[in-house]
């Protein structure tokens, strides 16, 4: 007998049986509205792929597109477009997500910068210790390399 077939039927305000919707991802069970590490993984690559997808568009503080950015409103736009929803501001995205080592890092997942207990600065995670990002001022967004050893990871949710 299948862990699925021992799940216990719900009853509904009517009386009718009704069988608990799971489903089986990769040998684990996974309840509706929870985002398995596979669909986490394909949320990346579509908003890794929408911020490739500005590539020189000019850094402008507190936008949020679609051809103007600042850090957070690229990662904020390219996970929209991508089916899922983020905060606002850097800090509220840290927040967002799930926290996760530089081992577990895959395409995708958000970079946060910090200084001491601080975020900073957001951006996308490309492979090779690289990222897409919105830099600052006078600057477009770019692909570029990870220039600190100052970073978090954050997985969406």
């Amino acid at each position: 007998m299948t862990a699925l077939n021992r799940v216990p039927s719900l009853l509904t305000r009517a009386g009718t049986a009704s069988a608990l919707t799971l489903a089986a991802v990769g040998g684990a069970i996974v309840a509706p509205g929870l985002t398995t590490k596979a669909e986490a993984a394909t949320h990346g690559t579509k908003a890794l792929n929408v911020a490739a997808s500005k590539k020189g568009s000019p850094y402008r503080y507190g936008a949020v597109g679609p051809n103007r950015f600042d850090c957070s409103g690229l990662t904020l736009y390219s996970y929209k477009r991508a089916g899922k929803k983020l905060p606002r501001t850097t800090g509220q995205q840290y927040n967002k997500t799930r926290h996760i080592s530089a081992s577990q890092r895959t395409r995708g997942d958000l970079v946060f910068f910090h200084s001491g207990r601080n975020v900073y600065h957001v951006g996308i995670y490309a492979g090779k210790n690289k990222i897409w990002h919105a830099p600052k001022r006078g600057t477009v967004v770019r692909l570029e390399k990870i220039w600190t050893k100052s970073v978090w990871y954050g997985r969406v949710r």
